[in-house]
């Protein structure tokens, strides 16, 4: 799990090699004594290529223990870590299987996969960077002391995927006291698979991605900790609306809003009084919201 390839390391360490901080910090003071959470989307992708072992390892070395990543599934069962639905975008899957278009993750076995290139699209430096498998990606974040923000993508795409990613972070330890306490949020744009979260695993915290109208917010708070919007469909009063709720853990519902990548957004979005910045710049972000950027 641990083995890397050495031109990938190499230029990311190169990349970060002026901006490597002291002990990781994920969170920042914005105003009086209130914190606000920066979660690295996707990881590093401004310096890694998004959703990879590279891109959450340059996280790390830029201070953040907070990842978000995305969790699909194979056409055998496999689950990997990927964003797109589709291969194309961040794969050299065009060259490999040239006939297979639109190239979806569902249509790929986990071998398929495992042969594609996810990081030379991003620069030379990362190339033989693979599509993560979510056993790999869980053995980064644990090794890297991070905590995950774990996204299920399209999972109507893919029935049953909530009990598999449940038996996945079992398997790997994250389902302990310590990770589901501290180190461990699921959440995803689906409220229905949410909801299936919840049910079979209700110590777990959650977050729904998206702005449901204020008066359904009553609803979600039964099984969801946090509502989590676009920083455009942020205004004090719905932030006020969801913090007014609490949710299945008798605490107030947090907001962590995405996806955030400049300075002047940060400030801006920060001020209603959000709990957590998803940011593709978490390192912008800090800087914007505590002026020190290391």
């Amino acid at each position: 799990m641990r083995i890397r390839p050495v031109a990938a390391v190499t230029g990311a360490l190169l990349g970060l090699s002026a901006l490597v901080l002291s002990p990781p910090a994920a969170t920042a003071t914005s105003g009086g004594h209130r914190t606000v959470t920066t979660v690295a989307h996707r990881g590093a992708p401004s310096y890694a290529p998004e959703n990879t072992l590279a891109s959450v390892d340059a996280a790390g070395r830029l201070g953040f223990d907070w990842v978000e990543n995305d969790v699909q599934r194979t056409k055998d069962g496999g689950l990997v870590v990927l964003h797109d639905t589709s291969l194309a975008r961040t794969t050299d899957v065009e060259r490999v299987f040239p006939h297979r278009s639109p190239w979806n993750v569902g249509d790929f076995t986990l071998r398929e996969i495992g042969k594609l290139d996810a990081g030379s699209w991003f620069g030379p430096e990362f190339t033989g960077e693979r599509v993560p498998t979510l056993d790999a990606y869980l053995d980064e974040v644990e090794h890297n002391g991070q905590k995950l923000l774990l996204e299920l993508k399209s999972p109507r795409r893919y029935p049953g995927i909530e009990r598999q990613t449940l038996g996945e972070l079992r398997r790997a330890g994250w389902l302990n006291a310590s990770h589901i306490e501290h180190r461990l949020i699921v959440q995803s744009f689906d409220a229905a698979a949410v909801k299936t979260v919840h049910r079979l695993r209700p110590d777990i915290k959650t977050g729904l991605l998206g702005n449901p109208a204020a008066a359904g917010l009553p609803a979600y708070a039964r099984y969801c900790d946090q509502i989590n919007p676009a920083h455009t469909a942020l205004t004090r009063a719905y932030v006020a609306a969801v913090k007014r709720l609490k949710g299945p853990h008798h605490r107030p519902l947090e907001l962590y809003t995405w996806t955030v990548d400049d300075a002047p957004t940060a400030r801006k979005a920060a001020g209603p009084g959000v709990d957590g910045v998803i940011s593709s710049r978490p390192d912008v972000v800090r800087e914007a919201l505590t002026g020190h950027g290391r």
